[in-house]
C-alpha cells in the first residue's frame, strides 16, 4: 500500500501575501533606481571574499522574503559593474527599461507557453507584431519575419545555421565563412556550435576606418575557390564593438550576389539607429541583407536577455530549424500565425515579446527615435572635446554614438601606457565609467553613449574627469608640438 503522508507546505500565496511581496520588493527597486546617478560605478573590492560567502548547499527550510531580499540589495547588487547608471558608457550600455520589467511580471505570473502559436496566440501575435516592426524598420520585404532571441549570441547563431542549411549540403565541413578581424567574438562562437571547424572562420583585415576590406575579401573568397573550398556567408557589422565602425555594407551585398554567398548583418549594436535619419542614412543597404541580428537590449534600452534574428525569407529560417514530434500539434497552416519552436533552437521559451511591446505601444517609436539622436548628438560632443585637446587622438570617429581615442605619443608603448593611465585616473572617480580595447597593436579607450539615463550632464561630466585626469598625469604627456 502506498505510505499515507500529510498534504506537502503550499508554494501558494494568497492575494494579500502576493502584493506584500511586490510591495516590499517596490520598496527596494524604487530606492535603487533613484539613487542610480549617485552610485559608484564599479565595485570590486571584497568581491572575491562576498562570492566565497554567497556558497551554500541546497536550504531545506526556507528564509523570510525581507531577509532575502536585503540579502539581494545590501550584499549581492552593490558588488560589480554599475550597467544600470547613466555614467556607464563602458562596453555597449543596456539601459534596462522598468517598463520592460513590469511586461515581465506580468508575462512570468501569468506563464503562458508561446512556442507554439496555439498555446498562446495573442501572445504569439504581439511578439510577431514586434518581429514585422523590425522588419519594416529594415526595409525587409513581404515574406520575411524572425524571432526574439535572448540576445545577438543566439540571434547570429540562429543566422549561421540558416545559411549553413540554405548554402552548403548536409556535408558542410568544405563550407567558408568570413568575418572581419573587428567582428564580435560570438560570430566565432557561433560557427563552432553550428559544427564549423575553427579554420572555416575566414578572419579578413580591415581598412584604416577599421571596417572589413572589401579587396581582402574578394582575394579570400577567390583563394577558397580555387583550393575547392564553398564560400557560403559573409558577416558584416553594422557598429563594432570595438569602434562602432560600420562595414561597407552596399559592396559586401553586391559580392554577396555574384558570388552567391549568404549576406548576414551584425547590428546587435548599431541596428535601432534605423530609427534615426541620421542612421539610415549610415546604414544604408542593410535592407539588402538575408538576416540581421538586431539586440533590443542595446538600442531600444530593454533590459539584457532580448535580442532578434529578423530574415528577408521566413521560409528559409523555418527550413532551418523546424522539427515535428508526435507529443507536439501540428504545424500552424496560417503562414501569419507563427510556431516560434520553428524557428529556432528553442521549444520552451519565455513570452519576450511583451517587454518589447509594452514600451513601445506606451511611448511611441518618436521618443526612442528622439533618445537615440540624442546619444548621436552626445557622442559628437565628446568626440569635438577629443579633437580640441592636442595630447589626444581621436583614433575612431563616431560613425553612430561609439568612438575610440587615445593619448597621442610619439612612442606607442608609452602612449599605450599612459592611456590605460587615463582609464584608470578617469575610471576611479566613479562618475563615469569608460573601457579600453587592443586594436591594431596600440590600446584605445572607447566612449559608448546609449543609455536613455545618459543626458547632456553626465557628458560633462565625462569631459570634466578627462581633463582633471590629464592634468594628473600632466607631466608625463608629451608638449603638443610632438604632434
Amino acid at each position: 500500500m502506498p505510505v499515507r503522508r500529510p498534504p506537502p507546505p503550499s508554494l501558494e500565496l494568497s492575494e494579500a501575501e502576493m502584493r506584500e511581496m511586490v510591495g516590499r520588493a517596490m520598496d527596494r527597486i524604487v530606492p535603487f533606481i533613484a539613487e542610480l546617478p549617485r552610485a559608484p560605478m564599479h565595485r570590486m573590492d571584497g568581491a572575491h571574499k562576498l562570492v566565497r560567502a554567497l556558497r551554500e548547499p541546497m536550504p531545506e527550510r526556507g528564509a523570510s522574503f525581507r531577509r532575502l531580499l536585503g540579502q539581494l540589495f545590501e550584499r549581492v547588487l552593490p558588488f560589480g559593474l554599475n550597467t544600470a547608471s547613466p555614467g556607464y558608457t563602458a562596453y555597449i550600455p543596456g539601459g534596462g527599461l522598468f517598463h520592460a520589467a513590469v511586461a515581465d511580471l506580468i508575462t512570468d505570473a501569468t506563464n503562458r507557453y508561446v512556442g507554439i502559436w496555439q498555446a498562446a496566440p495573442g501572445l504569439v501575435q504581439l511578439e510577431t507584431n514586434v518581429i514585422r516592426w523590425f522588419c519594416d524598420l529594415a526595409g525587409f520585404p513581404a515574406g520575411s519575419g524572425g524571432l526574439l532571441t535572448t540576445g545577438g549570441s543566439l540571434a547570429n547563431l540562429g543566422a549561421v545555421v540558416t545559411a549553413r542549411h540554405d548554402r552548403l549540403p548536409p556535408d558542410f565541413l568544405k563550407g567558408r565563412l568570413y568575418v572581419s578581424a573587428a567582428v564580435h567574438h560570438s560570430v566565432q562562437k557561433a560557427a563552432r556550435v553550428a559544427g564549423f571547424p575553427d579554420e572555416a572562420v575566414r578572419i579578413v583585415p580591415v581598412d584604416s576606418r577599421f571596417r572589413l576590406d572589401v579587396a581582402a575579401l574578394e582575394a579570400a573568397v577567390t583563394a577558397d575557390r580555387a583550393a575547392g573550398f564553398v564560400p557560403a556567408m559573409v558577416v558584416a557589422s553594422a557598429g563594432t564593438t570595438a569602434t562602432g565602425a560600420i562595414d561597407p555594407i552596399p559592396a559586401l551585398a553586391d559580392l554577396c550576389v555574384r558570388e552567391g554567398m549568404w549576406f548576414h548583418v551584425d547590428a546587435a549594436y548599431g541596428g535601432f539607429f534605423l530609427l534615426t535619419e541620421r542612421g539610415r542614412a549610415r546604414l544604408a543597404g542593410i535592407e539588402r541583407a538575408d538576416s540581421i541580428t538586431l539586440d533590443p537590449h542595446k538600442g531600444l534600452f530593454l533590459p539584457y536577455g532580448t535580442g532578434c534574428l529578423v530574415v528577408r525569407d521566413l521560409a528559409r529560417l523555418r527550413a532551418a530549424h523546424q522539427l515535428s514530434a508526435s507529443y507536439l500539434p501540428h504545424a500552424e497552416a496560417d503562414p501569419d500565425c507563427w510556431d516560434f519552436s520553428d524557428l529556432g533552437p528553442e521549444l520552451s521559451r519565455d513570452a519576450r515579446g511583451v517587454r518589447v511591446w509594452l514600451p513601445l505601444k506606451m511611448h511611441g517609436a518618436g521618443v526612442f527615435r528622439a533618445q537615440l539622436d540624442e546619444k548621436l548628438d552626445l557622442a559628437e560632443v565628446v568626440a569635438e572635446a577629443i579633437r580640441a585637446r592636442p595630447e589626444l587622438e581621436l583614433v575612431a570617429e563616431p560613425e553612430l554614438s561609439l568612438l575610440a581615442f587615445r593619448v597621442r605619443h610619439p612612442d606607442p608603448t608609452e602612449g599605450d601606457g599612459l592611456t590605460r593611465q587615463l582609464a584608470t585616473h578617469i575610471n576611479r572617480r566613479q562618475r563615469v565609467l569608460l573601457t579600453g580595447v587592443e586594436l591594431s597593436g596600440r590600446y584605445l579607450l572607447r566612449v559608448c553613449v546609449l543609455s536613455f539615463r545618459t543626458h547632456a550632464a553626465e557628458i560633462a561630466a565625462l569631459i570634466e574627469d578627462l581633463d582633471a585626469a590629464m592634468a594628473d598625469g600632466a607631466h608625463r604627456l608629451p608638449r603638443p608640438s610632438a604632434r
